[in-house]
């Protein structure tokens, strides 16, 4: 037979298979009576799996028994469980009304091949650029799998860009009794309409959020990680962008497959946190000195596609699962608030590819208190959604002076804004925080604290460090709140002590419950992490922020992580519960300077 370059079968997007010629015209039916199976080389397979006895009721077992099985590798042991686990599973999956099946499929793929060979019908256009992943197809399998991908750009028209796409198709074709029962279960994943879950991006937009948002739980997750990638990249968004090919590219086909088993049950939020596990893995075994002079992006895949050096599947699942993070509903408040944010960056549904460059250039940064490297690691610790923004000086005392009421002034209309603040014996410390300085007077004239999970504490010199709110590293201190609580408030602080020691912690009087219900603007998200969502254990938990005319508080409970007295000059800085720190710098301490930043996102 006469040999066809893969760029011939695929177009213009890589294929990990030599593919020989085909027949001119493709029979649709065919093969749909044989069993699974039938599209795979399985000279070239790893010999994974064994015909076993099946129970008569391992499909009707509650669902978190089933989620249980997937994490153990229960449906590895049968190539025909794993196909009946999959199918059922799909087709239980909720999707919208109109939802192509087998039959369309049938009907569509005689249309379109009938007479005509495979280099006729190009790929479709939201797989531009993506790879290729076969996962052991034979030339059947090849040509089916692009088959499915043309039916599915002819019947989803308004799929955009789906890098994930191609992988998830070739794994299920592996289970699958032909091409339509494969098409159909695609079909019901990319329909999905089950409440806070997704299974496949299906817009550039979706998928840079999904990557935002992976950015993000690494951020958070991986800070050992997340540090070494921020100070060896230039671009630590653009690493981030690889982390769905880690998983559905480059690990081989026996973690990949491991991985479809608890993604069909569990959705995308069981995709992070095997990414982060992967993460997690890699930060072991490579050395920031290795790393030098190395492109990052490249040594993480080699790392994965080597996946079997470092740690077995079992104990890759193991530890993912070990990772708590935080609710489905609250990761995709996340992903829906980096969604809003690309569009102001103006990236639409419809746009197909990357047109710009997102990350932002602090080469040029200019700030009296650090440098642009040090800004660049704060800048790497800030939520993805803001760092596409670049830094905007608002306040600056040796500009705008001493002044309570004018940093109030400058601040305010800004969400959120970094705190920078180096005193008279040089060291520097600062905070992230979350909401506009304008809450404070929703609450009256004593302001109580605002704010939410996302604000957090750190130090520059002499070393750098970042403390998060407590409940980051033990989400499960906090459970989720139900629809018919009513909102908790936050104790407000003591003006009258901003700067003495508070053994008992700054307020923790339950008469100085003051913060308001926030209002409802229409169209505005719920944030993310925003405290209202949780049940937390003390009052303390979730003491962020404060401003009055008689100074600004940061953290509370045991003490204050930072504050700061009417005319910022003096502060103070204590461990406190809300961010679980030692003091920021030394615990009296008078100003030498202060900045504050914004994001310049108009």
């Amino acid at each position: 037979t006469e040999g066809l370059s893969p760029a011939e079968l695929f177009g213009s997007s890589p294929v990990t298979v030599v593919v020989t010629a085909e027949p001119d015209t493709w029979d649709t039916d065919a093969s749909s009576c044989l069993g699974c199976g039938q599209f795979v080389d399985w000279d070239r397979m790893p010999d994974l799996e064994q015909q076993a006895d099946i129970p008569g009721d391992i499909l009707t077992k509650p669902k978190k028994e089933l989620k249980r099985l997937a994490r153990e590798g229960y449906w590895a042991s049968s190539r025909e469980l794993r196909a009946r686990v999959y199918h059922q599973l799909i087709q239980q999956v909720t999707c919208r009304l109109v939802t192509p099946d087998a039959l369309v499929y049938a009907d569509v793929a005689s249309r379109l091949f009938g007479k005509q060979s495979v280099s006729s019908h190009p790929l479709p256009d939201f797989l531009e650029g993506c790879s290729m992943p076969t996962y052991c197809l034979t030339l059947e399998g090849v040509t089916a799998l692009r088959k499915i991908l043309i039916c599915i750009g002819n019947l989803f028209p308004d799929i955009t860009y789906s890098p994930a796409l191609p992988a998830l198709v070739a794994l299920l074709l592996h289970y699958s009794q032909g091409e339509a029962q494969c098409f159909e279960n695609i079909s019901r994943l990319i329909a999905s309409n089950a409440p806070h879950t997704s299974y496949i991006d299906q817009s550039f937009l979706a998928h840079q959020a999904s990557c935002m948002t992976f950015g993000d739980l690494a951020n958070k997750h991986c800070p050992a990680a997340h540090r070494l990638i921020a100070s060896t990249s230039e671009n630590v968004f653009e690493v981030y962008s690889e982390w769905l090919s880690w998983l559905f590219h480059d690990l081989p086909f026996s973690y990949a497959i491991r991985i479809f088993d608890v993604y069909l049950l569990e959705g995308q939020k069981v995709l992070y946190r095997i990414a982060l596990a992967l993460l997690k893995q890699y930060r072991l075994s490579v050395t920031a000195t290795e790393l030098e002079g190395t492109d990052i992006k490249a040594d993480l895949q080699a790392f994965m596609q080597n996946i079997g050096e470092h740690v077995p599947v079992d104990k890759l699942l193991e530890r993912a699962f070990g990772i708590r993070l935080f609710s489905r509903k609250e990761i995709w408040l996340l992903q829906l608030a980096n969604r809003k944010a690309l569009m102001e960056r103006g990236i639409t549904m419809v746009q197909s590819r990357q047109s710009f460059h997102l990350a932002v250039d602090l080469h040029n940064f200019t700030s009296s208190i650090v440098t642009a490297q040090e800004m660049r690691i704060i800048w790497s610790w800030i939520p993805e959604r803001f760092s596409l923004f670049p830094p905007l000086l608002l306040f600056s005392t040796s500009e705008d002076g001493c002044s309570l009421q004018r940093f109030y002034s400058c601040c305010e209309g800004y969400e959120p804004t970094v705190l920078l603040i180096k005193n008279t014996e040089g060291e520097v410390c600062g905070a992230f925080l979350s909401s506009d300085w304008s809450e404070r007077r929703k609450s009256g004239a004593t302001s109580g604290f605002f704010g939410t999970g996302e604000c957090f504490v750190f130090t520059v010199r002499p070393e750098m460090e970042r403390y998060e709110w407590v409940f980051i590293k033990k989400p499960e201190l906090a459970k989720a709140v139900p629809r018919s609580r009513p909102r908790s408030r936050s104790p407000s602080p003591a003006p009258a002590s901003l700067l003495s020691s508070s053994p008992h912690g700054a307020g923790s009087s339950s008469s100085h419950l003051r913060v308001p219900a926030p209002p409802h603007t229409k169209g505005r998200l719920s944030p993310f992490l925003a405290i209202r969502h949780f049940l937390l254990p003390s009052k303390t938990a979730s003491m962020f922020m404060s401003g009055s005319r008689e100074g600004i508080i940061i953290g509370g409970g045991g003490g204050r992580a930072l504050a700061l007295d009417s005319e910022l000059l003096r502060g103070r800085t204590e461990p406190c519960e809300t961010f679980d720190n030692p003091p920021l710098c030394q615990e009296d301490f008078k100003v030498q300077l202060l900045e504050a930043w914004g994001f310049q996102n108009t």
